[in-house]
């Protein structure tokens, strides 16, 4: 296992906490994304377990993808694998939440948007980017919509504005805003003990499938549609890669508009 996870088990194995462990980014480099798929793997056969959490160390969530593995000779295996987990997420039918503080861009807002609950601090900051780097958000591009709506959907993902907490909560992407991690992390252990873990965990995988049959209807029957469109098309233009070569290079990018 990667030391770029952390798990910690609670609650008699009710609860598993998995820790992005790459601060201060905590990027989702194919190191990071195969360890999760690891941990994902291992607690399939936790029959107890009603609750998955992911929070990242230090100040922030994560920043998103590794944008080096985006270059027109990694962005398919890239793809393949960061995919792969929302697919098994969907497959596990386990409830999950987000505990979000600090940045939580990119990859790691599509993360958290798969997550059935969402908790932000005041210090989170949520976007999806990646159009300023001439490339788009496939998982948030089928999730978005779905949580909150084609118009706001689409302010995020056509202008890669950052939105803070509070807007976060009043969009409906966030079930609570706390003052601080802290306190973010106490209240949301209360609420799973009262919420979460007085329920049957083969009721909660069954109750998740139910309640998510469109939801995950778009993630199995659209993503790969979507993986083909990156891949096939966008990174076919010259500005896909032009973005992100000039994000590598630290650079502005000089758009061609082909």
């Amino acid at each position: 296992m990667t030391d770029k996870i952390l798990i910690q088990s609670l609650h008699d194995d009710q609860i598993v906490c998995i820790t992005l462990n790459a601060p201060k980014a905590n990027i989702l480099d194919s190191e990071m994304m195969g360890g999760l798929r690891e941990v994902l793997e291992e607690i399939r056969n936790k029959p107890q377990l009603k609750l998955i959490q992911f929070t990242g160390a230090g100040e922030h969530f994560c920043f998103g993808a590794s944008v080096a593995e985006h270059t027109r000779d990694n962005v398919a295996q890239m793809l393949k694998q960061f995919h792969g987990l929302f697919y098994a997420l969907a497959e596990l039918a386990i409830p999950t939440a987000a505990l979000v503080s600090g940045q939580c861009l990119g990859g790691g807002l599509e993360l958290a948007l798969m997550c059935n609950f969402m908790f932000l601090d005041k210090s989170a900051k949520l976007g999806q980017p990646e159009i300023n780097l001439g490339v788009f958000a496939p998982p948030a591009s089928l999730i978005l919509p779905l949580k909150v709506g084609q118009a706001r959907a689409d302010e995020l993902l056509l202008t890669g504005k950052i939105i803070s907490a509070p807007d976060a909560v009043n969009m409906g992407l966030a079930a609570q805003l706390y003052d601080d991690r802290e306190s973010m992390t106490i209240n949301v252990d209360a609420w799973a003990v009262q919420s979460i873990l007085t329920k049957s965990a083969a009721s909660l995988r069954c109750a998740v499938r139910a309640a998510r049959t469109q939801f995950n209807e778009a993630v199995k029957n659209q993503l790969a549609k979507m993986e083909r469109f990156y891949i096939d098309e966008l990174m076919a233009t010259h500005d896909a890669n032009e973005g992100i070569q000039s994000f590598l290079e630290r650079r502005k990018p000089e758009w061609q508009n082909r």
